[in-house]
């Protein structure tokens, strides 16, 4: 656990002290993030905050890879390679798409790439909980993994609308996950040394470092180079762990036998994964690009209800801490107490989106 958080802590350490300089770049070389009518921010604003994340990944992995107890992540690099590979290729993508504003098919083309890469060298979907455990051939295997993939980056990329939201909710998503991924580990006498477990540490560690340059008001961008680069990784360490896992062996009496690896990727991914469904079907409704955007979204929504920008990211990250958490303890706690609390906390946190503050005005003295 200990190298874990010190990998944690170098991530957030390197992105917090980089995303300056990332800003810096991004203003000498005109990738800014202009205002525009779908848009909340009310000025221009540098992107490339992405940069310092891929940095602090960098970094994150690199100090494992000196630590004896890290050790054997590294002994089979195939899936290392694969990571860093499909990366590159994503951060690449962002960074000409947050310069000269790339349409959806060329960005489409270049997250298949990135996820096919990653794929194509061994980080794929190996079984499915189907009637027991489907093995998935090789073809069915990659085409599902990119698909997952595509999902995660465009769910991610989707919901980053407000100061601070998309880093807020994968850093909770993220804790969720490194959680159940250790934990799963502790409890079934697995190698505690995981790089599914290592990637979500540094992700808890990027979106935290990066998080004070991001709060309301936002004086930088991750841009798409860096909302992409944290689905992929979402991804990517979802599907590690599901390589990692053999559910026959997983105990029933402690853990849900099978379905956990895959639901929890979907409990973290909540609410952009909904937000991404209810923009698909509403643009497609009316005749438009699924990728055509607009001013709908569920961050949009609170604020037309009254909410300001801190507090909608606020509820939004509650409700992927509920959701995600509770998934979570559906693993070592009986599954009533987890649906009583989850039911308790649902409510408690629509109560209090459908609440918005109400605007005190004050009478001016004659």
């Amino acid at each position: 656990m200990r190298e874990y958080l010190l990998c944690l802590a170098a991530a957030a350490a390197v992105t917090y002290l980089l995303t300056p300089f990332a800003r810096a770049l991004a203003i000498r070389f005109g990738a800014m993030a202009d205002v525009r009518d779908r848009d909340v921010h009310m000025y221009p604003t540098p992107r490339w905050g992405g940069l310092a994340m891929l940095a602090g990944l960098g970094v994150a992995v690199i100090l494992a890879s000196q630590l004896p107890l890290m050790s054997t992540i590294f002994n089979d690099r195939r899936q290392i390679y694969a990571l860093i590979i499909g990366c590159l290729i994503i951060v690449a993508l962002g960074i000409l798409d947050d310069k000269f504003g790339l349409d959806a098919p060329t960005k489409l083309v270049g997250q298949i790439l990135a996820a096919g890469a990653m794929a194509m060298q061994g980080v794929t979907l190996v079984w499915l909980p189907i009637r027991g455990t489907f093995i998935l051939d090789p073809t069915t295997s990659v085409l599902l993994t990119v698909l997952v993939v595509l999902v995660s980056i465009n769910a991610v990329n989707m919901v980053d609308g407000l100061d601070g939201l998309a880093a807020s909710i994968v850093m909770v998503g993220a804790g969720a996950f490194f959680a159940y991924s250790y934990f799963l580990s502790v409890a079934n006498g697995y190698q505690r040394a995981a790089l599914a477990t290592l990637i979500s540490a540094s992700l808890i560690g990027m979106c935290a470092g990066f998080l004070p340059h991001n709060w309301f008001r936002a004086r930088v961008f991750m841009g798409d180079t860096g909302s992409m680069l944290i689905g992929l990784l979402m991804a990517a360490s979802s599907i590690m762990l599901t390589g990692q896992v053999d559910p026959a062996g997983l105990s029933g009496g402690t853990l849900l036998p099978a379905f956990l690896p895959i639901v929890l990727p979907l409990s973290i991914l909540a609410v952009p994964l909904l937000d991404l469904l209810l923009a698909v079907i509403r643009r497609t409704r009316k005749g438009r690009s699924p990728f055509a955007p607009d001013k709908e979204h569920l961050h949009h929504r609170l604020l037309k209800l009254g909410h300001g920008q801190e507090r909608a990211v606020l509820i939004m990250t509650a409700f992927t801490g509920l959701i995600a958490f509770g998934a979570v303890s559906t693993a070592f706690v009986p599954i009533w107490i987890t649906g009583l609390g989850t039911a308790l906390g649902v409510v408690a946190i629509a109560s209090w989106a459908l609440n918005p503050p109400k605007l005190r005005v004050h009478a001016r003295n004659s």
